[in-house]
């Protein structure tokens, strides 16, 4: 680690976890930013000649972690929605990113062997920002046409930029068109429920859409039919509604008035009943996932105490075999631990309602972060 690849990781971080933040705001979807930051980092450090492929990865590493922290948007948001925060105390908010990051990464640390090892995924993302570093630390011999994909990659990045903003400020010209979306009921014959389309032509969406690739893509697609040309129109169809309410099932298009426009039925139905049918799926998945990953899971983490153990009896390992000390892994998690427990007793001080139960809200928090963090660390290991 080198103070300049410090700097540009941390200026890279700061970048991305801006553009990831917009992002994940306006769409509610964000992108891994490691082959972005691999190819600025090459490109920008190419200029020094003692600059070696650790200084990339260094850089590349920094600015992912930092992208990745953007999605701290999903969560604090909530307290604010809710009416626990008015506003986002600056200094809690940090101590959260903190203590919930690094958190984060001490429980990946022991998956590593069951994910990356021993559990057969292809890592396409992280493959990829290999091969572009892999380019960038070649023999002498093949320096030139290192520099030349370096820079071509460099400038691919900032015509990508010019373009996205020159759009964007004809957009808030209104020289042209940022979105458009029409809702409509259908006819009769297919149920008569009400339903919406829309497009938005977004270079930030094109960018992302390239990152996450065609399975992704055609993931969501696939959800978003499901979304608006099933569900939607099926649960604002007056003889759905009617089947609904003759059984006594609550349905949110009962409560809607009369002759409500298209627009409104089909949008209060998707944020009231469709969307938790998203999140109903996505639990499933998360679930189906730590089923699958049990067995690698415990082989994982034998492994790591099989191989902190011949570390203590002074065996050499081989330098992939070799992680932090879990001695050290759990004083950090457990320092995080006393973070997040005095976090949680400042939230219960905060309301009277709560300031008798705090000694239970701590206790019951711990053990929700550590059961649920643990999960979901396990979870996005997975699914990278």
């Amino acid at each position: 680690m080198t103070l300049r690849a410090l700097v540009l990781g941390c200026l890279l971080a700061v970048i991305f976890t801006a553009a990831n933040t917009y992002l994940g705001l306006l769409v509610g979807l964000t992108f891994a930013s490691a082959i972005p930051a691999a190819v600025i980092s090459m490109a920008v450090l190419r200029a020094f000649r003692t600059s070696t492929i650790w200084e990339n990865m260094t850089v590349q590493t920094v600015a992912s972690v930092g992208g990745a922290m953007s999605s701290i948007i999903f969560v604090l948001p909530g307290l604010v929605m809710i009416g626990w925060w008015l506003e986002f105390p600056f200094w809690q908010s940090v101590a959260i990113c903190i203590l919930g990051g690094v958190l984060g990464v001490t429980f990946s640390i022991p998956l590593r062997r069951a994910l990356v090892t021993n559990g057969g995924l292809p890592y396409p993302e992280g493959v990829a920002a290999a091969e572009v570093l892999k380019v960038g630390s070649r023999g002498a011999e093949q320096i030139e046409s290192a520099v030349r994909e370096n820079k071509s990659g460099l400038w691919i990045v900032v015509a990508g930029a010019v373009v996205s903003a020159g759009y964007a400020l004809l957009v808030a010209g209104r020289v042209f068109a940022g979105e458009a979306a029409k809702f409509f009921k259908l006819p009769t014959a297919l149920g008569g429920g009400a339903t919406g389309m829309g497009f938005g032509m977004q270079f930030a969406l094109l960018g992302a859409g390239h990152l996450i690739g065609l399975t992704v893509g055609l993931a969501q697609l696939f959800g978003l039919i499901l979304a608006w040309a099933i569900a939607v129109p099926i649960l604002t169809s007056p003889d759905t509604v009617a089947w609904l309410t003759a059984h006594g099932i609550p349905s949110i298009a009962s409560t809607l008035p009369a002759g409500a426009p298209a627009e409104e039925l089909a949008a209060t139905v998707w944020s009231r009943e469709v969307r938790f049918m998203g999140a109903g799926v996505i639990g499933v998945a998360a679930i189906w996932t730590l089923v699958k990953l049990a067995g690698p899971l415990i082989g994982g983490l034998t492994s790591a105490l099989a191989a902190n153990a011949k570390r203590a009896h002074g065996e050499v390992l081989e330098r992939t075999e070799q992680d932090l000390p879990i001695k050290l892994v759990g004083a950090i998690s457990v320092a995080c631990l006393v973070g997040i427990a005095g976090l949680l007793a400042w939230f219960a001080q905060s309301a009277p309602a709560l300031a008798g139960s705090t000694p239970l809200l701590v206790i019951g928090g711990l053990v929700y972060v550590v059961l649920i963090g643990f999960a979901v660390a396990a979870i996005c290991g997975y699914m990278a």
